[in-house]
């Protein structure tokens, strides 16, 4: 009979010692100490044979060139100390309660320059432990209305307040007469010179009765009509307008181009209608109302209102030229002269500011044309004691109580 073999006992591959069972979380990376082709056994305590695994270790810059990404960054809780990283939420847990033992322990010193941060055992908006700010909060407690305090509401924007219109009432004995045409003009239907043509044209009744003759006088008691509609006197309405280029000063154009009416549309219930003129293509100041007897003053020209253009000429205008018009020129109509006489501008001679008080049709181009100039653009800017100051182009405003008033007084020229 054959010697019997010993056999030698197969050594235990679970024992800790010379192998690594395999973990039952998710595999993680193996620190870089470890040799290339190491054998670990996956099995447990058994006497049969095992199956033997083999598991190569990378390193960080090899995993990122074969996979092309980046290896996973360590997170900021990982202190130098720690012999690798973690992949779960409780190795994670556990490493912090470890860090924040070692910290109570004084093993680790606080630093306020990073995000560690003292843990604050008291609600949010009281003052806590530790060291106090440095910001612009610093010594004066917890800022107003911290974390728990309910949030604002929002503040509504105030909505700006549409403008009043100015309106006076008159006051008068209704048996007081009146002339037709001053009638009509106060009540908006027209300026008086246009309500002289209306009378002569046979369109105004009175108490069912046609009226031709001017200067026929009626009583606020008196009926009187205009194509059907009974005329009563109306408030009065004043309104600043900042005219466009290319808009025509009347209430009506039979050409159906735009006019100054259209821009201040929906402004008033009542009638109103441009005081005076301005060409189509001269902008600036020019007051709307349906005040007759203010329209009058300042239309007139025995009342002799001041008036003030911005020119712009072709081309400049020579020293010569400007004496010759404050001295006066003779004019198809009539000698003319301006009251005031300057350039805008010493650089551009082709700017000039002109004051005159006269209200004929179209003077100041009528001005500078006899003198062999052409007028590019013209501007005015002041009316009667009205500037369209903090009025932009094409805008309108009601006046305000104290400039109806120097109007009516005539407080300017």
């Amino acid at each position: 009979m054959a010697d019997e073999k010993e056999f030698a006992p197969r050594p235990n591959h679970s024992s800790s010692e010379e192998t690594t069972q395999r973990p039952a979380t998710r595999a993680r990376r193996v620190p870089a100490a470890s040799t290339d082709g190491q054998h670990i056994s996956s099995t447990p305590n058994s006497g049969t044979p095992t199956r033997r695994r083999r598991v190569f270790i990378v390193s960080e810059e090899e995993q990122q060139m074969h996979t092309g990404r980046p290896a996973a960054r360590p997170s900021r809780a990982e202190h130098s100390n720690y012999d690798g990283s973690y992949s779960s939420s409780v190795e994670r847990s556990r490493y912090e309660e470890r860090y924040q033992a070692e910290r109570a322990d004084g093993r680790y010193s606080y630093n306020y320059n990073r995000s560690e941060r003292p843990h604050r055992s008291v609600a949010p908006g009281q003052p806590g432990e530790g060291q106090p700010h440095r910001g612009k909060y610093a010594g004066k407690g917890p800022k107003k209305g911290g974390p728990s305090a309910a949030p604002k509401a929002k503040k509504k924007k105030k909505q700006p307040q549409l403008p009043v219109p100015v309106k006076y009432e008159e006051i008068v004995d209704p048996s007081q007469d009146l002339r037709l045409n001053k009638f009509l003009a106060n009540a908006g239907v027209c300026s008086r010179r246009e309500a002289d043509a209306l009378i002569a044209a046979g369109e105004i009744t009175v108490n069912g009765v046609v009226v031709t003759e001017l200067g026929s006088r009626v009583t606020r008691i008196d009926e009187v009509m205009y194509k059907g509609m009974c005329v009563s006197t109306q408030s009065k309405v004043y309104i600043l307008l900042n005219k466009p280029k290319n808009c025509v000063t009347t209430s009506d154009d039979p050409e159906c181009r735009r006019t100054v009416m259209d821009l201040v549309k929906g402004a008033c219930e009542e009638r109103i209608y441009p005081v005076g003129r301005l060409d189509r293509n001269t902008t600036g100041v020019i007051l709307i109302t349906n005040d007759g007897d203010l329209s009058s003053k300042l239309t007139h020209p025995s009342f002799m209102k001041k008036k003030i253009y911005h020119a712009w000429l072709d081309k400049p205008v020579s020293v010569e030229d400007m004496q010759r018009i404050a001295e006066g020129i003779e004019l198809e109509d009539g000698e003319i002269h301006a009251d005031a006489l300057s350039y805008v501008s010493e650089e551009d001679l082709s700017q000039v500011g002109i004051e005159i008080h006269s209200g004929r049709n179209r003077i100041v181009r009528r001005i500078f044309e006899h003198l062999g100039y052409h007028v590019v653009k013209l501007d005015r800017v002041y009316f009667a004691g009205l500037t369209k100051k903090n009025l932009p182009r094409g805008r309108w405003r009601y006046l305000t109580e104290q400039e109806v008033n120097n109007l009516r007084m005539g407080s300017f020229e």
